[in-house]
């Protein structure tokens, strides 16, 4: 009797462990999980790409399939010949659209590298930080002189209300492109800048899509005002897109955004900027990115001086964290400021428009 039992209790274990009879078994399912979520997540952001620039384009089509409703976007122009009108704007506007979507989509393949390779490989062996930086640096420097010489986007900065920089003064011209070397760094600094912001913003649920579909809201108010319909469309667009992206970033997320939104929302609003010629309004405007950028590098520049630490952890949203904020309460109420700042940022813009048109 004890040998029957004996016998029986290791044939249980030998089921019970079927993969002392197949080495690797276990390795080769955790691969194959970790696979099959590397896809869902891939078709997930394919998914809320693919919704911004559809919304995008279905948009711009039904505005420009209905001009009548703005009639003053176009210079309309008469041909007796046929008795046909032809909106002369028609490639400016195109242009336009053009250059924010491809600055967009470009800066976002940038983080969908390394967000492929950290998932599929479970390794960061993606863009390394500097080549991200070198990416990033190309595609603003080429819309910089693309705004320039392009879509006569003047090489000024203002200041509402109180002075308006011309950065124009040191230009070049090779051939037909002419390269306003202040402006151009200037661009560079504001894209970069803004890119990596919002990028560091990302760091609780729902806490970068939240505060970006504010602003976007925003800029897309601005655009309009400005009688810039694509570039208002494609802020709105933006914004929807981040409004579906939402519900399943929200905490708990099922969804992350990763460097390939956040990276992509970042130039798209230094892109905006640039179009609406609100360099410095979108500073306040997205001052909560820029607060988020400030805490990382006062914390680190103050810890190399001192070996001490300003906040309990950086980026500011981590600060609160380590202070015993839930995520949820650190999430609404960095929400709450960004809505304020944009209001403060549009309400000068708005209030600057109207001094210019009395």
């Amino acid at each position: 009797m004890p040998e029957i039992t004996a016998t029986k209790t290791a044939a249980d274990m030998t089921c019970a462990r079927p993969h002392t009879l197949m080495p690797g078994g276990g390795q080769n399912r955790r691969a194959a999980r970790a696979q099959a979520a590397a896809l869902r997540w891939l078709v997930r952001i394919a998914a809320f790409l693919t919704a911004a620039v559809l919304v995008f384009l279905i948009g711009y089509i039904l505005v420009m399939g209905i001009p009548n409703l703005k009639p003053e976007l176009f210079a309309w122009e008469y041909n007796s010949e046929n008795v046909s009108l032809t909106p002369a704007l028609i490639n400016t506007v195109l242009m336009t659209a053009f250059a924010l979507l491809i600055a967009t989509v470009l800066t976002g393949c940038l983080g969908l590298i390394d967000d492929a390779e950290k998932v599929v490989k479970e390794r960061s062996l993606g863009l390394t930080p500097k080549a991200k930086l070198v990416g990033q640096f190309v595609i603003s420097t080429v819309f910089g002189l693309v705004a320039v010489n392009v879509m006569g986007i003047a090489p000024t900065v203002d200041i509402p209300f109180v002075y308006t920089f011309d950065l124009g003064v040191l230009t070049t011209n090779f051939g037909p492109v002419a390269v306003p070397w202040l402006y151009l760094i200037f661009v560079d600094i504001l894209l970069m800048g803004l890119c990596n912001a919002v990028n560091l913003t990302d760091g609780l649920d729902g806490l970068a899509a939240g505060t970006v579909m504010i602003v976007m809201i925003v800029m897309a108010a601005i655009a309009y005002r400005s009688d810039m319909l694509d570039s208002a469309i494609f802020a709105a667009a933006l914004a929807g897109a981040c409004i579906g992206f939402m519900p399943y970033n929200l905490n708990p997320a099922k969804i992350f955004m990763g460097d390939t939104g956040s990276l992509a929302l970042g130039m798209a609003l230094g892109c905006l900027a640039v179009f609406t010629k609100t360099e410095f309004v979108s500073v306040i405007i997205g001052g909560l990115f820029v607060a988020e950028a400030l805490s990382v590098m006062i914390q680190v520049f103050y810890y190399k001086k001192t070996h001490k630490r300003i906040f309990l952890m950086a980026p500011l949203h981590h600060h609160f964290e380590k202070k015993g904020w839930s995520e949820t309460k650190v999430v609404v109420r960095f929400w709450i400021v960004s809505g304020v700042l944009a209001a403060i940022g549009f309400s000068i813009y708005f209030a600057e428009s109207l001094v210019a048109v009395a």
